[in-house]
C-alpha cells in the first residue's frame, strides 16, 4: 500500500508562525516612547512610506531599537570591542577618547607572561586542580556594576520601566578620573543628532574608539537589522553613506596598499565616485553547518554573485570585509582558484590589459567572484580608476601581464616627467622585492605544484581540492589554524598532554578534526579573521589583542552566559565551572550555581615558549598556521617533501 504524501488535518499541530519581531531588542519600548522618537531628529525626516507594510518604521522604532539613560562616565562602548548596533545621541552628550586607554581601565586583564623557571615548575609540579584561578581571575577589578531595567523618556517626560529582571541585567563600566580626560582636551565631544558606531557595525568589526556618556546623556541603540531597514529611507541611507565618505572612507582606502601612493587630490577624486555594496548573508555563521555539508560544485552556485566570468569589467573592486572566492568555469561546473579576504582587489589585471591596450581590445573578465557567506565590497569605476589610480601603482604590484602592458604603454611628455622625478625618490619601492622576485622564478618552473598569486589579488593554493576544501570548511578565516600532517604523526597524543599540563589538566583541544589527504584540521581555536564569536558579548570579555592579533577572554569580567561558545561556528569554546587554587568550587551568591567561564585555546600566550602543543611534538607533526594568506601553510608542506 502506498504510503500517502498528505497527513489529515487531525494528524497536524496548529502553531503561530515565529515572526521577526517576536523577542523585540527592548520589551519595555512603548508605544509612548515611539511617538516620541518619531518627533526627533533624524525620524522625524523619514519617509513612512518607503517601508514595507510588514516592517514600518515605528515597528523598526520599537523592536530593533533600545533606549538608554547613561550617567556621567558610564562607558558606552569600548576601544576594541565588537560591534552590534550603533548609537544615536537623543540628547545631552557623549565624549568620544581620543587617545588609547590600558586595558586594565577598560575592565581587561592581559595576560601575565611566566618566567622560564615558572613555567617548568607548573610542568614539573601540577597544581592537580582542574581549571583553578585566583580570586582576581573570577571577579572584575573595576567598578563593574549591575544596570537593571532601560530608562526611557516618552512625549518629553521622563519615565522609568519596570526593573526587567534577572534577564535584562547587564554590567556596565564607569570610567575612572573621566573628568580628567575631558579637561585634558583628550575627548571628541558628541551632541544630539550624532550616530556613532554605524560604521563597525555594517563591517561586523570592533569599535575604533572608547566613548563614555557625558551630562544627561540619553541614546538609542539601533541594532544591525533596524540599521539596515532604516537604509531603505532614501534620505537616512544618504547621510550614513556621506557620514562614512567624509570620516572613514579615505581612510580605508589608505589601508590598500596597492593605492598608498595615490596623491590625496587623487584619492578625493575616488572617494567621490566610489560605491559601497554588500552581498551574501552577514550571519554566515547561522548557515555554516550546512554549506559545509554540500559538495564544492553545490556551494559554489550557491554563493551569490559579485562578477560574472565572460562579462565586461566595470569597476575595480576592493574586498572591505568578509570573504570572496575567486572562481573559473571548469568544463560543465567551477573551479576555485583564489580566495579574497580584506584588503584585496578584484578585477586589476583585466583593467589594466584593457585601459593599456595590451590585450588589443577590452578584456573580459577570466573569472568571477562569489561572496563566500557575507562579501563587503568598495566598488571604483574603471574610468575612475584609469584617471586618478593607474599611473601612481607600482609594476612590482601588478599582475605579470599588466606589469609588462604598463611598460610599452605609450606615454605622454607629462607623465614620463612624472615617472622620473619619482624613480629617482622611491626606486625601493620600484624595484621587486627578494620575495617577489623568488615567485617570478618559480612560476617559470614546470615542476610547479604550488601557486601564490600576488598579494593585492588575492590568495591561491594548488592543488585546488585543497583551496576548495578550505574555503569549504571557513578555515581561510584562521589566523592561527592547528594543522597536523598524519603522514609524521604517531598518535602519541603529546601535545594533547602537553596543553593539559598549561591549562590545569584540561587541555584546550582535542586531537579531531576534518581530514584533507595527509592534512588534519584540528578543533582548535583559530583566531579568526573574522571572530563571529565575539558577536554578542554583552561584557566585551572576548577582545583582540591589537600587538598580537590573538583573541583574548578577559576572564574577570566574563560572565558566562555563553554567548561566545554558541556563536563559535567551530565549536571551539567550551564554558566550564572553576575553583580556587584548593580545589574549592566558586558559587554564584545569590542562585549558589557553579560559576563558569569560557575557555579556548590561547596560543600559550603566558609561556616564553609559545604555544605548547607545538612544542611538545616530538616528529614536528603540527604546526600552527595562518591560513589567511597561502605562504606560511605553502613553504610548511615544501619542506615535507
Amino acid at each position: 500500500m502506498r504510503f500517502s504524501r498528505f497527513m489529515s488535518s487531525a494528524d497536524s499541530i496548529a502553531v503561530p508562525r515565529p515572526r521577526r519581531w517576536d523577542e523585540p531588542m527592548d520589551p519595555h519600548m512603548t508605544d509612548a516612547d515611539v511617538d516620541w522618537l518619531l518627533t526627533r531628529m533624524p525620524f522625524a525626516a523619514l519617509d513612512a512610506s518607503q517601508f514595507p507594510k510588514s516592517i514600518p518604521l515605528d515597528g523598526v522604532l520599537k523592536n530593533d531599537c533600545r533606549l538608554h539613560r547613561f550617567a556621567p562616565g558610564q562607558v558606552i562602548v569600548r576601544e576594541g570591542d565588537y560591534a552590534n548596533s550603533a548609537f544615536l545621541v537623543l540628547e545631552g552628550n557623549a565624549e568620544l577618547i581620543t587617545r588609547p586607554l590600558p586595558p586594565d581601565v577598560l575592565g581587561r586583564r592581559e595576560v601575565e607572561k611566566r618566567s622560564g623557571s615558572e613555567a617548568l615548575w607548573q610542568f614539573l609540579r601540577p597544581s592537580g586542580v582542574r581549571e583553578a584561578r585566583r580570586p582576581e581571575n573570577v571577579t572584575p577589578d573595576v567598578e563593574l556594576h549591575d544596570r537593571p531595567g532601560t530608562e526611557h523618556r516618552a512625549s518629553g517626560n521622563e519615565s522609568t520601566s519596570p526593573d526587567a529582571g534577572d534577564a535584562n541585567v547587564q554590567p556596565t563600566l564607569y570610567l575612572q578620573d573621566f573628568g580628567g580626560l575631558v579637561r585634558a582636551g583628550q575627548t571628541a565631544r558628541l551632541v544630539a543628532g550624532e550616530l556613532f558606531g554605524e560604521v563597525a557595525t555594517m563591517l561586523r568589526g570592533p569599535h575604533g574608539a572608547t566613548v563614555v556618556a557625558g551630562e544627561n546623556a540619553t541614546l538609542l541603540e539601533i541594532r544591525l537589522q533596524g540599521l539596515k531597514m532604516l537604509q531603505r529611507d532614501t534620505a537616512f541611507a544618504e547621510r550614513m553613506e556621506e557620514h562614512y565618505r567624509q570620516h572613514w572612507l579615505a581612510i580605508h582606502l589608505k589601508e590598500i596598499p596597492l593605492l598608498r601612493f595615490v596623491p590625496e587630490s587623487n584619492l578625493r577624486n575616488v572617494v567621490e565616485h566610489t560605491q559601497l555594496r554588500s552581498f551574501g548573508r552577514l550571519q554566515w555563521n547561522a548557515d555554516y553547518s550546512k554549506t559545509r555539508k554540500l559538495s564544492p560544485a553545490e556551494q559554489i552556485e550557491s554563493e551569490p554573485v559579485v562578477a560574472q566570468e565572460g562579462h565586461h569589467v566595470t569597476d575595480l573592486i576592493v574586498v572591505r570585509s568578509g570573504f570572496g572566492r575567486v572562481c573559473q568555469n571548469y568544463g560543465s561546473a567551477q573551479r576555485t582558484t583564489a580566495y579574497l579576504g580584506k584588503g584585496h582587489v578584484f578585477g586589476l589585471e583585466e583593467i589594466t590589459l584593457s585601459v593599456t591596450g595590451g590585450s588589443g581590445s577590452p578584456m573580459p573578465l577570466q573569472h568571477s567572484l562569489r561572496a563566500v557567506g557575507f562579501l563587503d565590497t568598495l566598488h571604483i569605476p574603471v574610468e575612475c580608476f584609469a584617471r586618478e589610480v593607474l599611473p601612481h601603482i607600482r609594476r612590482s604590484e601588478l599582475p605579470p601581464n599588466a606589469a609588462e602592458a604598463m611598460l610599452h604603454r605609450p606615454q605622454g611628455p607629462t607623465k614620463r616627467e612624472r615617472r622620473s622625478v619619482a624613480r629617482k625618490e622611491s626606486r625601493r619601492d620600484d624595484a621587486p622585492s627578494t620575495t617577489q622576485q623568488t615567485d617570478t622564478a618559480s612560476v617559470s618552473t614546470t615542476a610547479k605544484t604550488w601557486d601564490d598569486l600576488p598579494s593585492s589579488t588575492g590568495t591561491s593554493f594548488e592543488p585546488t581540492g585543497l583551496l576548495e576544501f578550505i574555503v569549504q570548511n571557513r578555515y581561510n578565516n584562521g589566523r592561527q589554524a592547528m594543522i597536523i600532517d598524519l603522514h609524521r604523526c604517531t598518535r602519541c597524543d603529546d601535545c594533547v598532554k602537553a596543553c593539559a599540563s598549561v591549562h590545569d589538566g584540561n587541555p584546550r583541544f582535542a586531537r579531531i578534526g576534518n581530514h584533507h589527504e595527509r592534512l588534519q584540521f584540528v578543533e582548535a581555536c583559530m583566531h579568526c579573521t573574522d571572530p563571529v564569536c565575539m558577536i554578542g558579548c554583552p561584557t566585551g570579555a572576548l577582545h583582540r589583542d591589537e600587538s598580537t592579533g590573538l583573541v583574548n577572554i578577559s576572564e574577570n569580567i566574563c560572565i558566562g552566559c555563553g554567548v561566545c561558545a554558541k556563536g563559535c561556528p567551530y565549536d571551539n569554546i567550551e564554558m566550564v565551572a572553576i575553583s580556587d587554587p584548593s580545589g574549592r568550587p566558586y558559587l554564584d551568591m545569590k542562585s549558589k550555581q557553579p560559576i563558569t567561564k569560557a575557555t579556548k585555546c590561547d596560543m600559550c600566550s603566558g609561556l616564553p615558549s609559545g604555544p605548547a602543543c607545538a612544542a611538545a611534538c616530538p616528529h614536528d607533526a603540527l604546526v600552527r598556521i595562518d591560513l589567511s594568506e597561502s605562504p606560511p601553510l605553502e613553504d610548511w608542506l615544501r619542506r615535507r617533501t
